[in-house]
C-alpha cells in the first residue's frame, strides 16, 4: 500500500535523521552501560522515554545557572505554568545537575576540561542510547574578554588552545593525541542572525582560548604564583587578539573536539565580564554580573524558539 503524503514526509525526514554517533566499538558490545557522575543507567532507566525526543541541549558551569535556564526556556516555548517544577534528573549525585522541557535539555558541567570531559562522555552516549537525532548543542557560558566591552557576547568561530593552534592535545596511553576544535560554521552564523533580532546587546564572532586554568594559564597577574610581568601579560593578550582571539575561558577546547567527532551540531556562546587588556580580577556589581550572564541564555533561547517556529 502506497504511503500517504505524511507518512512519505515522516519517511523522508526519518532518511535525513543525523543521529549521536559514538566513537568507540565497545558500547556496543556491553550489556549494561552505567553513566556512573549522572547517576543513570541502561538497565535501571528508559533513556528513549526519557531523553528520545530531545533536539536541544544546553549546557553551562553551574547547576543554578542551567536550572534558571529550563525555566527561561520553558516560559518562552509557553511550556510553564504556576507552580510547575523542574527537578534535577541527577538528584542522585552532586557531580552534575540535568533539567529537561519539551525538547531542550539543560546540563552543568562544572568548570575547566577535566569536568566538562566527564560530563560530555557520559551526556553523549545517553543522547545515543536514547537514540537521539538532529541534536545541536550548544554550551552557554562566561569568559575574559579581549578588547571588548564588559557584558559583550562572543560567538566562537573557532576554539583555540593557548598557542592558538585550532586543536585539543591529550595524553593517550602515555602518547599526545591532538584533535581538531572545528565547530558548526553554519549555527555560528544563524546565531548571529538572532543577535541581530534581539538587538539588545553587543555581539561578535571570533575565536575563543581555551585554557587549563583561570591564572597563569591566562596571564593573570593576581594569583598564587606568577613568572612574568604585566608587560608580559599585554604582549602575549595582544598577540592572542592578533590571532583572532575575542575571549578566553576553560571549556571549548574539548566540547568542540568531542562533539564534533560525535556527529553534533555545536557552537558555544560566552558573555565577557571582563576586558582582560584593562585588569585581571572581576570586581563588577554582583547584579550587573547577573545580568551579563543571562545574556547568552536570551540569545540561544530565542535561537530555539525560532527553530521551532515559535518566534
Amino acid at each position: 500500500m502506497a504511503a500517504t503524503g505524511t507518512e512519505a514526509k515522516d519517511l523522508t525526514n526519518h532518511h535525513n535523521d543525523c543521529f549521536v554517533q559514538l566513537s568507540n566499538p565497545n558500547i556496543a558490545t556491553m550489556k549494561e552501560d552505567v553513566l556512573y557522575h549522572f547517576n543513570l543507567s541502561t538497565s535501571t532507566h528508559d533513556f528513549p522515554a526519557m531523553f528520545g525526543d530531545v533536539k536541544f541541549v544546553c549546557v553551562g558551569g553551574s547547576p543554578s545557572r542551567m536550572s534558571t535556564f529550563i525555566r527561561y526556556v520553558a516560559a518562552e516555548l509557553g511550556l510553564d505554568h504556576p507552580g510547575k517544577e523542574y527537578p534535577n534528573i541527577c538528584a542522585g549525585t552532586d557531580r552534575y545537575a540535568m533539567y529537561k522541557v519539551g525538547p531542550v535539555l539543560s546540563v552543568s558541567h562544572g568548570m575547566g576540561i577535566p569536568s566538562i570531559g566527564i560530563m560530555l562522555h557520559e551526556l553523549i552516549k545517553m543522547l545515543y542510547h536514547a537514540r537521539c537525532s538532529n541534536i545541536t548543542i550548544i554550551r552557554i557560558g562566561t569568559s575574559g574578554g579581549i578588547g571588548l566591552e564588559p557584558g559583550s557576547v562572543v560567538i566562537t568561530q573557532q576554539a583555540v588552545d593557548e598557542c592558538f593552534k585550532p586543536e585539543f592535545e591529550q595524553i593517550v596511553l602515555g602518547k599526545r593525541v591532538a584533535r581538531s576544535t572545528n565547530l558548526d560554521a553554519q549555527l555560528v552564523q544563524e546565531l548571529m542572525q538572532c543577535a541581530s533580532d534581539l538587538d539588545e546587546f553587543p555581539t561578535v564572532v571570533g575565536n575563543t582560548m581555551c585554557t587549563l586554568d583561570f591564572y597563569e594559564g591566562q596571564g593573570r597577574l593576581d594569583g598564587a604564583l606568577c613568572s612574568y610581568t604585566e608587560k608580559d601579560k599585554q604582549a602575549y593578550l595582544r598577540a592572542a587578539h592578533a590571532a583572532g582571539v575575542r575571549n578566553i575561558e576553560m571549556e571549548s577546547s574539548l566540547f568542540a573536539t568531542m562533539c564534533s567527532a560525535c556527529g553534533l551540531r555545536a557552537a558555544v556562546v560566552c558573555v565577557t565580564l571582563l576586558d582582560r587588556l584593562q585588569g585581571d580580577q572581576i570586581n563588577t556589581p554582583h547584579d550587573v554580573l547577573v545580568g551579563y550572564q543571562q545574556r547568552p541564555q536570551r540569545l540561544v533561547g530565542h535561537f530555539i524558539k525560532k527553530s521551532l517556529g515559535k518566534a
